[in-house]
């Protein structure tokens, strides 16, 4: 009888290799309560001067509003899509409008940012 061991690292390469959309089917962001959070639990935030699934939040905006990136090659299902920055990197967007955290939330729940200069918003429950 012959045993074999794999490390865990080779178990996951392989799996990653048989089953490469599963790496990123799942939704990168959830629903807390009424708002949308990140799997950390930070809320996440739209922009209003976001228009047609493309950011307008770049450079200085994007160090205060980081986009919440998606991997290249990320997929998921529903409404989330990845869509392509200026930069050229991407970033997940929800029902076409492209998500951001704030960098002044600091904790799980924290709302900083909600409301801000009257564009920037929490993604709620009643906007899905």
């Amino acid at each position: 009888m012959t045993s074999h061991t794999f490390s865990f690292k080779t178990l996951m390469l392989a799996a990653a290799l048989i089953f490469p959309t599963m790496a990123f089917a799942a939704e990168p962001a959830m629903m807390k309560g009424d708002m949308m959070v990140d799997h950390k639990g930070m809320t996440v935030y739209t922009f209003d001067k976001d228009t047609g699934g493309k950011s307008m939040c770049n450079d200085d905006c994007a160090k205060n509003w980081p986009p919440m990136m998606a991997p290249a090659g990320a997929k998921a299902e529903g409404k989330f899509t990845p869509i392509k920055r200026d930069d050229g990197t991407m970033q997940w967007a929800y029902d076409g409008k492209p998500l951001y955290m704030f960098m002044k939330d600091e904790k799980p729940g924290e709302m900083k940012g909600d409301g801000m200069k009257d564009v920037w918003h929490v993604v709620r429950e009643s906007q899905k």
